[in-house]
C-alpha cells in the first residue's frame, strides 16, 4: 500500500482525511488526491464508508454533483447513497451564495444539485436558473411537516423550486480561553477585540451579506441595509480592522481548531461542531442582532443529471438519513419527522435552538442584497485594501 501514498505527506493525508469526514469533498477526491483508490478494499474496515461499491443496475448514471457549503453533510450519507444506486456523490464546496449564483450565470457547472439560502431563490427564478420541482420524484418530501417559516422561500408564485435543508443562525465562535473564560456578547465588541488583544487572530467570512451584515449591526442598522450612509460606516469600520484580521474566508474551522485564529464570524451548525470537540469555544449570537437562515435543496436547469439529482435529494429527505445529517452537521431541522428521532441533547441544545430572546432581533436575508451593486463594490473594497 505505501507505493500508493508517497506523493503526499503524513500531514496532507490526515488534512485530506478531515476534510472528508466532514463533507468537505468527496470520497472519490479523498481516493484520488491520496492515491488509495487501488486501496480503498483494504482501508475499508479502518475507514468507514471507503469500500468499493458493487456494480448496481441503475437508469440515473454513475455520479451526481453537488454544490453545498463546507462541513455541511455525513459522508457516510453519501457512501449509502451510492451502495444503494452506484452513483457517486461528488461535492463541490462554496462560500458565499454570490459565487454561487455568479457560476450558475457563467454556466457549465456541472451541477446536479445545490444549496441555495432562503433569500436568493427569487432571484434564480428570475433568471430562469432553478427546476420547478415534480414532487412525484420526491416521495419523501411531506410539505406538512416542514415549518412554514423555513420552507416558504421555495416556492415563487405558487410553484415549488426548492426543498428545505436545515435552518440556522449567523453569530461569532470565539475561543474563550484567549478572553479570561469570558465570551463575547455583541458585535461592537467582536471588532473592538479585534483590533486590541484579538489582533491577527479574528477571521470574517468571504461574504458579503454576513461579513457586512455583521458590520452593520455593530452599528445598531439593520442586518439587510443597503442605505448609503450606513454602508459607509460599516466600509469605514472593515477597512479599519482589515489589518487586525487573520484571513477572510468562509471555511474558518481548520484555523479555529488549530489555534491559529480566536474568533470568528460563524455559522451556527459549525459552532456546535466546533464547541462539541473544543468546548472552551463559544458560539454566541450577537444582542444587536444578526442572520437568522433556512437552506434548501434545488436543481439548476444546466443539470445534465436531473434523475440522479432528484434521486439524490429525495435520499436526504428520508427522515433517518436527515437524523444523520444533523447529528454530522449540527444545524437544526425543519422537518417534525427529522426532529422527533434526534436524541434530547439535541432538542434541548442551545446553539441548534437559541432562546426566543436571542432568535427576537434577528433576520431573514433580504433578496436586495443578493445583487445590490453598492454592498458588491463594498466588499469587492475591502477584500482588496
Amino acid at each position: 500500500m505505501k507505493k500508493h501514498i508517497d506523493h503526499i505527506s503524513k500531514k496532507e493525508f490526515m488534512e485530506k482525511l478531515e476534510s472528508y469526514r466532514k463533507g468537505s469533498i468527496t470520497r472519490r477526491h479523498f481516493l484520488n488526491v491520496t492515491g488509495l483508490g487501488a486501496a480503498s478494499a483494504v482501508l475499508g474496515a479502518a475507514v468507514p464508508g471507503l469500500r468499493p461499491s458493487p456494480a448496481h443496475a441503475s437508469d440515473i448514471g454513475d455520479r451526481v454533483v453537488l454544490a453545498t457549503w463546507p462541513n455541511y453533510h455525513d459522508p457516510a450519507n453519501f457512501d449509502a447513497f451510492t451502495e444503494a444506486t452506484g452513483a457517486h456523490v461528488q461535492v463541490n464546496v462554496f462560500g458565499s451564495n454570490e459565487e454561487m449564483l455568479a457560476k450558475l450565470q457563467a454556466g457549465a457547472t456541472g451541477w446536479d444539485v445545490y444549496v441555495p439560502t432562503n433569500y436568493t431563490i427569487e432571484d434564480y427564478v428570475k433568471e430562469d436558473l432553478i427546476e420547478p420541482l415534480d414532487t412525484s420524484k420526491l416521495p419523501n418530501y411531506d410539505t406538512s411537516a416542514f415549518d412554514a417559516r423555513y420552507a416558504e422561500a421555495g416556492s415563487i408564485d405558487g410553484t415549488l423550486y426548492a426543498v428545505p435543508k436545515n435552518w440556522g443562525s449567523t453569530g461569532m465562535a470565539v475561543n474563550t480561553t484567549h478572553n479570561d473564560g469570558k465570551p463575547i456578547t455583541s458585535w461592537k465588541e467582536f471588532f473592538d477585540i479585534t483590533m486590541g488583544k484579538f489582533s491577527g487572530r479574528t477571521m470574517v467570512h468571504d461574504y458579503q451579506l454576513t461579513t457586512i451584515g455583521s458590520a452593520l449591526n455593530s452599528f445598531g442598522y439593520s442586518f439587510n441595509s443597503v442605505d448609503e450612509a450606513e454602508l459607509a460606516d460599516a466600509e469605514k469600520l472593515l477597512i479599519e480592522v482589515k489589518p487586525h484580521l487573520f484571513a477572510i474566508t468562509s471555511d474558518y474551522q481548520p484555523a479555529m481548531r488549530n489555534g491559529d485564529a480566536w474568533l470568528t464570524i460563524c455559522w451556527s451548525g459549525d459552532g456546535k461542531q466546533l464547541n462539541t470537540d473544543m468546548p472552551e469555544i463559544h458560539y454566541v449570537l450577537g444582542r444587536e442582532g444578526g442572520e437568522i437562515w433556512s437552506d434548501y435543496y434545488a436543481i439548476p436547469k444546466s443539470s445534465e443529471r436531473k434523475a440522479a439529482a432528484y434521486a439524490l435529494i429525495n435520499f436526504l429527505l428520508n427522515p433517518e438519513v436527515n437524523a444523520k445529517e444533523v447529528l454530522a452537521h449540527g444545524y437544526p431541522t425543519a422537518d417534525s419527522r427529522t426532529f422527533e428521532l434526534l436524541p434530547d441533547s439535541l432538542k434541548n441544545d442551545p446553539i441548534l435552538f437559541p432562546a426566543q430572546e436571542l432568535l427576537d432581533p434577528l433576520e431573514f436575508g433580504a433578496a436586495v442584497t443578493l445583487t445590490d451593486p453598492n454592498r458588491a463594490e463594498l466588499m469587492a473594497r475591502f477584500k482588496s485594501a
